[in-house]
């Protein structure tokens, strides 16, 4: 059921217009599911998005903001956008360059809000 789960908000996640490629990681960097576009090494880009998020989480709280919702890497050709969703999880998002990245952003925050809610 849990696999199903997961499997049904990865196909959410891809389904959003701009995003080539994602992962719902555990808050420890294990990659509970995900569907990628390219090759890569996928135990350290969970640990790495883990990392990231979590380090984001850090200043944050050093500089007292509220919550961190994401944190997005911009490079020429595409962005990686880094969501929490959950106690549990995060998103992993490689989104296309051409997308808007703000439409994105916002609708991987919908899945994020029902993943926290569901898992």
């Amino acid at each position: 059921m849990l696999k199903e789960k997961i499997s049904a908000f990865i196909e959410t996640i891809r389904s959003i217009d701009g995003v080539a490629a994602c992962a719902l990681v555990s808050r420890d960097g294990i990659i509970a599911g995900k569907s990628f576009d390219r090759e890569l090494n996928e135990p350290w880009f969970g640990a790495l998005s883990a990392t990231i998020l979590a380090s984001a989480e850090s200043v944050g709280s050093i500089i007292k903001m509220k919550s961190m919702m994401s944190i997005t890497i911009r490079a020429q050709d595409s962005s990686i956008l880094v969501m929490g969703a959950g106690e549990n999880f995060l998103i992993a998002a490689i989104v296309n360059e051409k997308a808007d990245l703000g439409k994105v952003h916002s609708e991987v925050l919908q899945v994020a809000r029902k993943i926290g809610e569901a898992m």
